[in-house]
């Protein structure tokens, strides 16, 4: 079965497809000097983005892993994280406190979803 990895670099892709499912590397927001309301719509854009790239969209969400540096937000993320996610259509999910890659960042999320057919 063929692989399919979009926007590659030597050390991942921004998009792996296969088998009808594409996962998605791990989104942050695109300005990481906002507050954590700011910082999860701009990360939640760009998986809309990603996913509209891949050929599905948040209706298809399968998985998502929530990372989030400080659990004080975890209520202000989930607010965003509600209104992004369509009714009857969340995925199974985990969200756990994490240091993150760059003190800057807040939140993070990585996704798998199903594409359409």
């Amino acid at each position: 079965m063929e692989i399919k990895r979009v926007e590659t670099k030597p050390r991942m892709s921004q998009i792996v497809i296969h088998n009808g499912i594409a996962y998605l590397c791990g989104q942050i927001a695109k300005d990481v000097d906002k507050g954590i309301t700011e910082q999860t719509e701009s990360m939640l854009e760009s998986v809309t983005e990603l996913l509209e790239q891949a050929g599905s969209d948040k209706e298809h969400l399968l998985s998502a892993t929530i990372y989030i540096k400080d659990m004080k937000d975890f209520a202000k993320m989930n607010a965003v994280w509600d209104n992004w996610v369509p009714d009857g259509h969340a995925p199974a999910r985990a969200c756990v406190e994490a240091t993150m890659a760059t003190p800057q960042f807040l939140v993070e999320v990585s996704v798998i979803a199903a594409l359409k057919h």
